[in-house]
């Protein structure tokens, strides 16, 4: 358990925070490279490697908050990591560029999110999430990717395989078709062995740093007067979410329009089938009924994006705007006692 005032467990979060995105950066971008040299394409390393490594902080900090029987930490870090996504960062990234969605990523993805998030409101309606019920989680994912695999033919053109300082952020509303993004955080390093060298240190990092995070938010929650839940569901959330803003912002400033939004919706599937489906074959997860309260304004927000994505194909700025003003508010109110 983390010890001392106020002051340094907000530090100590602060530091996790940079923790989580630096160590999640390192292990997407060695494993990127790992799986190129295995022969998997860019697309398949982007459906897979890409969206799984961006939600690893919030597979540890669930899984570490599981173990030691914070399960409405294990819980709120997932329900408010996919809410601050789609809101916040989604919202965040259509402020910056209005966003032109294609057309089967809301048929497919859309339609994946909304499913998932339904799966997983559905064994949460007891207060409970049985290991049964987070073994069948992981398999509906299971069930998904692989889907996504048989479906999604690797692009044929030479020029998408040669860029060897990239990184592969592949726009899952497009068949067939891959963008990359850089990771020039880790292509200035060169030696032997380096990618696994990385992959250890950016899985280590990932790990302390959740540990850490859920430690201070316990204490910080018991500290402050304020609901674990609330604090897992905005400041822990949020810490975890980082690699999923700076992939998003990176695409957007590389033109990569889709990827911000491919990014965010499978890293969304990912967190509710596999990161809560793990952390309760772990431990099963009980949190009190407040958390219900976060469990419908997720299913709310992802029923509104799909459908703005949906009947106008892009996300606009003013759409952008009033979901990451939703999500602030939600934030002021949370923290203010008034919602859960």
């Amino acid at each position: 358990m983390v010890a001392g005032g106020t002051a340094v467990q907000v530090g100590i979060l602060v530091a996790t925070v940079a923790g989580l995105w630096l160590g999640a950066r390192l292990l997407v971008d060695s494993v990127v490279r790992l799986a190129r040299r295995f022969g998997l394409s860019e697309l398949v390393i982007g459906l897979t490697v890409v969206a799984a490594g961006t939600s690893t902080p919030e597979l540890v900090v669930s899984a570490d908050a599981a173990l030691k029987g914070f399960g409405a930490i294990a819980v709120g870090n997932v329900v408010g990591s996919n809410v601050y996504n789609l809101a916040f960062v989604l919202g965040v990234v259509s402020l910056v560029r209005v966003v032109p969605i294609e057309r089967s990523l809301v048929h497919r993805d859309g339609l994946a999110l909304v499913a998932s998030t339904l799966f997983g409101a559905g064994a949460m309606l007891d207060l409970t999430v049985s290991r049964a019920e987070g073994a069948l989680l992981v398999t509906l994912l299971v069930a998904y990717t692989g889907y996504l695999l048989r479906t999604s033919a690797p692009a044929t053109d030479g020029g998408t395989e040669a860029a060897s300082s990239t990184a592969v952020a592949t726009d899952a509303g497009a068949t067939g078709r891959e963008t990359a993004i850089p990771t020039a955080l880790t292509e200035q390093v060169s030696f032997r062995g380096r990618d696994a060298i990385l992959l250890v240190v950016g899985l280590a990092v990932v790990l302390v740093s959740g540990d850490l995070m859920v430690s201070a938010a316990s204490a910080l929650a018991r500290t402050a007067g304020i609901s674990e839940s609330v604090i897992a569901g905005t400041i822990v959330a949020a810490g975890t979410s980082t690699p999923e803003f700076a992939v998003s912002l990176v695409a957007i400033g590389r033109g990569r329009l889709g990827v911000s939004v491919g990014n965010v919706v499978g890293s969304n599937v990912f967190n509710l089938l596999g990161i809560m489906g793990v952390a309760a074959v772990v431990r099963p997860l009980s949190f009190p009924p407040v958390v219900l309260e976060s469990v419908a304004w997720l299913l709310v927000v992802a029923v509104v994006m799909v459908a703005a994505l949906w009947t106008g194909r892009q996300l606009s700025r003013p759409e952008g705007a009033l979901f990451a003003a939703s999500e602030v508010g939600r934030w002021v109110l949370g923290l203010l006692g008034l919602v859960g």
